[in-house]
């Protein structure tokens, strides 16, 4: 799910930055801390990083761990318990395309 949330979060993060931040240097810095910070908790959910605090963001949705936000969470049937190299490098493929 969170693969599904994450980019018109960006997007809609992206543009209320350019609305309300007046200046370009300040406005890249936000811009570029909140990609680092979606990439990071996004990173730390996909690893199931036993952080506390994380599991707010994936409860609410039915989701068992980070892992199962990030690729299912009820909205697709996906057995990530299984997940092998080639959906780990699809994963890391959308999360480089985060900065984008």
């Amino acid at each position: 799910m969170s693969f599904l949330l994450d980019p018109p979060l960006l997007v809609a993060t992206g543009a209320a930055i350019e609305r309300v931040v007046p200046d370009e240097a300040a406005a890249r810095t936000l811009s570029t801390a909140t990609v680092a910070t979606f990439v990071g908790v996004s990173t730390l959910l996909y690893l199931r990083a036993p952080v506390p605090g994380l599991s707010l963001l994936y409860r609410p949705f039915g989701a068992a761990d980070g892992r199962d936000f990030m690729l299912g969470s009820g909205v697709v049937s996906f057995a990530d318990r299984e997940a092998g190299p080639r959906t780990h490098a699809l994963a890391a493929a959308i999360f480089a395309t985060y900065p984008a």
